[in-house]
């Protein structure tokens, strides 16, 4: 089976990239390797792919130097609608796992025009791709910000999604209307994952988790919104590409879903801080703040749709995963 990956040299696009091709798959990594954060992190996880950073030019197809010439990997905007029919024309993907997006809620609010190119005109072009193309399945990511001001807990795909606080999760409500629009009309398969706070090696620098091990192994001083009243359903790297590929390999009878994927056990914001200077042996000082705009007090995900559907279950705790990223991270950085 060929899959494209696109937002390969993302944070869960890397990860599912490994995973697919450690089962063999035949796997394509697309991505336009934006500034939105340090690009030299986004070099390094494709380099752990076989892709050299000097080799790579805007629509050029490499094939990576590892895992016996199965990966190849392309830069591309998924919003070019010249160029992204060609690499289907030319490759005749089997799936489709669309992980390409702006990211990040508060960036939304400073710069709204790269979420409707990325999000809302790139998934257009995305799902019109599949259908001229005849791929057979598309799973691609939501997020749980589009439960908005959701106060019901946990958050339920059942529950109303029509109140998103950011533009953000607006375009990834729009993502789910479009896919089940799309499914509909031309009946492929589309799986939407509404991810819950992903963390874990090579995760995003702008993201809790890097933020804080950076400034605490730097000795500097962390933000902390809403006073420290906070919880968020940490979901840890693995897990989550565990429920990707699960929806990736698994038949499902059902033409379009959306499922919660996420740790089923949400973490106090301070409490994961604890954790943080457990690991490093450092205690930090932190500047307590107001809410941000387009942030939620809490998440909690209701993942049994995905247990029924595909036998999701996470198991790795937070104590875990983030010695892991500690570890990966001083690692990374070479940190003593």
């Amino acid at each position: 089976m060929k899959i494209l990956v696109t937002g390969a040299a993302g944070f869960i696009g890397y990860h599912l990239c490994e995973r697919l091709l450690s089962l063999n798959y035949e796997v394509i990594g697309l991505d336009n390797i934006n500034d939105y954060y340090d690009v030299n992190l986004k070099y390094s996880r494709l380099e752990n792919l076989g892709i050299s950073s000097n080799d790579i030019a805007y629509n050029e197809l490499i094939i990576g130097n590892k895992h016996s010439n199965q990966f190849k990997f392309i830069k591309l905007n998924i919003e070019d609608k010249d160029n992204l029919p060609l690499l289907f024309a030319k490759e005749g993907f089997d799936m489709v796992c669309n992980l390409a997006a702006q990211a990040g809620v508060r960036y939304s609010i400073e710069n709204p025009f790269a979420y409707v190119e990325s999000n809302v005109v790139g998934f257009v072009n995305v799902l019109e791709v599949c259908r001229n193309y005849k791929v057979g399945k598309l799973v691609y990511a939501s997020s749980s910000s589009v439960y908005g001001t959701n106060e019901k807990i946990p958050f339920s795909v059942e529950d109303n999604v029509d109140n998103p606080i950011s533009l953000y999760a607006a375009t990834k409500k729009s993502n789910e209307l479009m896919a089940h629009t799309y499914s509909h009309l031309f009946g492929f398969t589309t799986i939407g994952l509404r991810f819950f706070t992903v963390y874990g090696p090579w995760g995003r620098p702008d993201m809790a988790m890097f933020l804080f091990t950076e400034a605490i192994l730097n000795n500097k001083p962390i933000k902390v919104f809403n006073n420290g009243e906070l919880s968020r359903d940490f979901t840890y790297i693995d897990d989550i590409i565990n429920g990707v590929v699960a929806t990736i390999e698994q038949e499902t009878e059902k033409k379009y879903a959306v499922y919660n994927i996420g740790n089923n056990n949400p973490t106090r914001l301070l409490d994961f801080i604890e954790l943080i200077e457990k690991s490093t042996g450092k205690i930090v000082q932190k500047n307590f703040l107001p809410m941000q705009p387009g942030d939620v007090e809490k998440t909690w995900a209701d993942i049994k749709d995905l247990q029924n559907d595909f036998g999701y279950t996470p198991s790795i705790n937070v104590e875990y995963g983030v010695k892991e990223f500690i570890e990966w991270y001083k690692k990374y950085y070479n940190i003593i």
